[in-house]
């Protein structure tokens, strides 16, 4: 390449052309062969998988998972209900009533018709049968059956009353805990399942990051290649300069000469007497030029 200057002075550099030394042309023409061929090569994308994907593990838990049935309708607040309120006293205690009283009353009116027959087999041999003796008799043993029965009747609602009190409670604790075993199991159902879902959100996230940065890979790689041979050249020494001088005229040899005698302090005459010239039959006029 050869850069002109703008009014150069007489005997200075007319302009400069740089081109490879010699040394070092083959070796980077070469050079830059070899990276204009890898930088022609088309893109060589990676055809295999970009993520890993969900294992076979983690697919049989999504689905289990998924196939759970949360007791969303059965979950909420536990709300007791009162012993007395309505017949439910009543509901627990009958069959108590039914399982106990029953035989205990059976057989109190059993001993009261066997003391009875006792009574009359006594009074019989007495020759009192059927007298007045006999009358209070049988009323005092109808009197002690009655209050048999009514202690039996008492003690027995009483104790079905705490009876049926102790398994309402027994119960409504019960109802109280599978309420909380079902809110419990349909929270951690829901949770289980929110966890599983983040981890397929991420693995699918995880797929759309690899597809983008293959996306800019490819999309990229021309500008690289670009800036991948223009970093070949970067830092290597290969430039050779030649310089082009502008020649002198005759004047401007007898102007430099006359520049030289003049800082010598030499005459003009004795200067020129160093010269002879060139044809002997010329001769120097007064100016000290051959004529």
């Amino acid at each position: 390449m050869t850069t002109p200057i703008a009014g150069d002075p007489v005997g200075q550099i007319a302009g400069t052309q740089e081109s490879l030394s010699d040394w070092a042309a083959p070796y980077v023409t070469n050079m830059l062969g070899k990276g204009e061929a890898l930088a022609n090569q088309g893109y060589q994308a990676y055809t295999g998988p970009l993520t890993a994907g969900q294992s076979g593990l983690q697919s049989q838990a999504f689905q289990g998972l998924a196939g759970l049935t949360v007791p969303t309708a059965q979950m909420g607040a536990f709300t007791p209900t009162s012993f007395t309120s309505g017949n439910t006293a009543q509901q627990y205690m009958n069959p108590y009533l039914q399982a106990s009283m029953q035989p205990q009353i059976l057989e109190a009116q059993r001993q009261a018709q066997m003391q009875q027959m006792q009574n009359a087999t006594r009074l019989g041999k007495a020759g009192a049968y059927g007298g007045s003796r006999q009358a209070v008799i049988n009323a005092e043993s109808q009197r002690n059956l009655l209050r048999n029965l009514s202690d039996i009747t008492a003690t027995g609602y009483n104790t079905a009353y705490d009876r049926g009190q102790d398994q309402f409670n027994t119960e409504q604790a019960l109802a109280r805990g599978v309420q909380g075993d079902t809110n419990a199991y349909g929270l951690r159902a829901i949770g289980a399942q929110g966890d599983a879902g983040a981890v397929q959100r991420g693995i699918e996230a995880e797929g759309i990051a690899a597809d983008i940065n293959q996306f800019e890979q490819e999309r990229d790689d021309p500008y690289k290649k670009v800036q991948y041979q223009q970093s070949l050249l970067q830092g290597l020494p290969v430039q050779a300069q030649t310089r082009d001088y502008v020649e002198q005229s005759g004047l401007s040899e007898i102007l430099g000469q006359i520049g030289a005698v003049g800082a010598a302090g030499e005459s003009w005459n004795d200067f020129m007497a160093k010269w002879p010239c060139k044809v002997k039959t010329k001769t120097r006029n007064a100016f000290g030029f051959c004529v």
